[in-house]
């Protein structure tokens, strides 16, 4: 593996932010986990003023990265940059049953059980819609096994995923790239992924609030981006294609899961789909419009003893700009 080579200045300021005690405990636990300032009060126990004041030397040095959901801040260890390499090779160099270590990692393991099942009595709660749902169309498993062979085995540096919700496409595909973001409106619904994704055991995944028309992620960025069942509740899905688009590296593509037409009234009505399906030519036009090209398109309908009436669409797009030098995985980072 090719290591980025560090400046004199970033070296000095890097090792400088992190030699300090409790710059060091908080570097090792947003190692392990994306924190606000409160859960990290309550790990360390210490002074909301002075986490705050040793996380805005953190993230000065590039060590650590944070990110904004409404009145609330994440904050995680730098997953890409220069200052990032220290950030995560930290983490091998001290003995993982150092005393100090031990008893940070007990309290981080309480916070995300409180964390836990707050989303859990979220989910309990919004569950019964989204079964409803899922009993009107395939199964899940066919459509996430019609996915991960339309993605297939090309490699994936960058993952995009608009619309997380539950972060379930996250659990599914993170595994298949480098790195890997999520993006929803939702706070109560960045819970329920943050939640899932802890449980899963998954790193190099971001979670992060915004709209999914201005998504808060650098352009040309990613290798493929993942818009599933989302375009159904959108006032204006061409506007969302041309936004996925404009993330997408020279090449990349995007993968699009959605149902065909249909005509369940009561989904406008129960669940705020303002959508009834997409037929083959629609979507085709808005993404020749974002400057994307069908590569596959597949309809599973449901099957006999499946019970569901939805047929799900799914469409591969890529973008049709030619990638001649690949942009360095650095300059695609999210600071």
């Amino acid at each position: 593996m090719q290591h980025t080579r560090l400046s004199f200045e970033s070296l000095i300021g890097a090792l400088g932010a992190a030699g300090e005690e409790t710059r060091l405990r908080l570097l090792l636990l947003l190692s392990e986990a994306e924190l606000t300032v409160t859960e990290l009060v309550t790990i360390l126990g210490q002074s909301q003023p002075r986490i705050s004041r040793h996380l805005k030397l953190l993230v000065e040095a590039g060590l650590v990265v944070r990110h904004r959901e409404g009145s609330w801040a994440f904050f995680l260890a730098a997953p890409s940059g220069q200052a990032g390499e220290i950030a995560r090779a930290l983490p091998t160099w001290l003995d993982p049953q150092d005393p100090v270590l031990v008893s940070d990692r007990a309290r981080l393991a309480e916070v995300r059980c409180t964390r836990d099942a707050q989303a859990a009595r979220y989910f309990a709660a919004q569950a019964p819609n989204w079964d409803r749902i899922r009993a009107l169309h395939v199964p899940e498993e066919r459509v996430e096994t019609a996915l991960r062979d339309v993605i297939g085995a090309e490699p994936v540096h960058a993952l995009l995923d608009l619309g997380t919700g539950t972060g379930r496409m996250l659990e599914l595909l993170a595994p298949l790239a480098q790195r890997a973001v999520g993006v929803d409106q939702s706070p109560a619904m960045l819970a329920v992924a943050r939640a899932r994704l802890e449980r899963a055991g998954l790193r190099n995944v971001q979670l992060r609030q915004g709209d999914i028309y201005a998504v808060p992620v650098e352009r040309n960025g990613y290798d493929l981006v993942v818009l599933h069942q989302v375009l159904h509740y959108l006032d204006d899905p061409a506007r969302a294609l041309r936004e996925a688009a404009r993330v997408l590296r020279p090449g990349g593509r995007l993968l699009l899961v959605d149902f065909a037409p249909h005509t369940e009234e009561a989904l406008r009505e129960s669940h705020a789909h303002r959508r009834l399906g997409f037929g083959r030519d629609e979507i085709a036009s808005y993404l020749d419009d974002a400057g994307l090209d069908i590569a596959e398109h597949r309809d599973l309908p449901p099957l006999p003893g499946e019970g569901g009436k939805l047929t799900v669409s799914l469409w591969l797009a890529r973008d049709r700009r030619i990638q001649t030098d690949p942009i360095p995985l650095t300059q695609r980072e999210v600071a």
